[in-house]
């Protein structure tokens, strides 16, 4: 059973869970309630796919979890996300957006009504919201960015990566740029192009940054693990914390251009001054490689490198501050700054 007394069906398995902000009409309150909204699949032996699951939402009283709502689904419900106040859920191929309503035999009472959705994928299993824009990573069609247009109320595909990922987490760097990983370990960045000239380039998302993360990445997390401080650039950089089925917890840094452009070089020198173990090279082992392609690594930096600096000795701290052009003093001042990020 869940706690309030609901009772978990058979074969019923939980899938995700949500801590969601209602908004009921169109304006958020200071004091707007809180629900837990959890999502469930009934995953039965004579089916490949469920075809069947819950939306279940407690309310918190008198520190007990209460059934507030339920609503039975056509499908497995692999992802919640909070949008607007309302509910985005990401159900097999199908994202459907709901919203907290008065019931209407019960003014009392209120429950999850479907507002739109969006169809075209293959299993919508991650999804990410900013704004009013909605990412979604699919099981084999790589990343695709949505926009919900509550004027209409819509949700219309706005652009697409036509590569052919298979996606194990999604997250909005900003409101053109988006972060994924992928099953085979890489990590790929992809930029929407919003000014561009024709609508077949505004429509693709288009692939900016790769490269070979050695972990299985399952979740992302905007957030930090340390306190900031307030007189860096640097330091003033939006996270983005990931999380990987070894139980590793990784950070991710969008870079100032300067910042980024130092933290490059120095890794270029790096590569050439540190030897990898049994030789390998670096360059090779954080190159994006899956069963269809293979790439160097672009658009990041490897902060494990970037960081051993730091312990080598002070003979080769010279020999990399002379190759970048710099006093060994200032190279040490900004990795530490840059290690500072974590």
């Amino acid at each position: 059973r869940f706690e309030g007394g609901v009772v978990h069906e058979a074969h019923e398995r939980l899938l995700h869970v949500l801590l969601l902000e209602v908004v009921v009409g169109r304006r958020r309150r200071r004091d707007a309630p809180e629900y837990f909204c959890v999502g469930t699949a009934f995953c039965l032996p004579t089916e490949m796919e469920p075809t069947s699951g819950r939306i279940l939402v407690f309310a918190v009283r008198d520190r007990a979890l209460v059934l507030a709502a339920e609503r039975e689904v056509k499908g497995a419900v692999y992802n919640l996300s909070a949008m607007a106040g309302r509910l985005l859920a990401g159900i097999n191929s199908k994202l459907e957006l709901f919203r907290w309503a008065p019931r209407e035999d019960d003014d009392a009472a209120h429950a999850l009504v479907g507002e739109c959705g969006h169809r075209g994928h293959i299993l919508a299993l991650y999804v990410a919201t900013r704004g009013h824009y909605i990412v979604v990573g699919d099981l084999m069609k790589s990343v695709s960015l949505l926009m919900y247009r509550p004027e209409e109320n819509a949700i219309v595909e706005c652009a697409r990566d036509f590569n052919a990922n298979w996606m194990s987490a999604v997250e909005a760097l900003d409101e053109d740029t988006f972060v994924g990983a992928e099953n085979s370990y890489n990590l790929f960045t992809v930029r929407r192009n919003a000014d561009a000239g024709t609508d077949e380039e505004r429509q693709r998302l288009e692939t900016v940054g790769e490269f070979n993360s050695g972990e299985f990445i399952n979740r992302f997390r905007h957030g930090s693990l340390v306190m900031r401080a307030p007189d860096s650039e640097v330091a003033a950089s939006p996270t983005l914390l990931f999380g990987t089925i070894n139980g590793v917890i990784g950070l991710l840094a969008n870079l100032p251009r300067e910042a980024y452009e130092f933290a490059h070089r120095l890794q270029g020198v790096l590569q050439g001054v540190i030897q990898g173990v049994g030789g390998l090279s670096h360059a090779e082992w954080r190159s994006f490689v899956n069963e269809r392609k293979s790439a160097s690594a672009r658009g990041f930096v490897d902060g494990d490198l970037i960081e051993a600096f730091l312990d080598l000795k002070r003979g080769r701290m010279e020999e990399v501050a002379r190759l970048m052009d710099m006093g060994v003093e200032e190279v040490c001042r900004r990795v530490e700054e840059l290690a500072r990020l974590h």
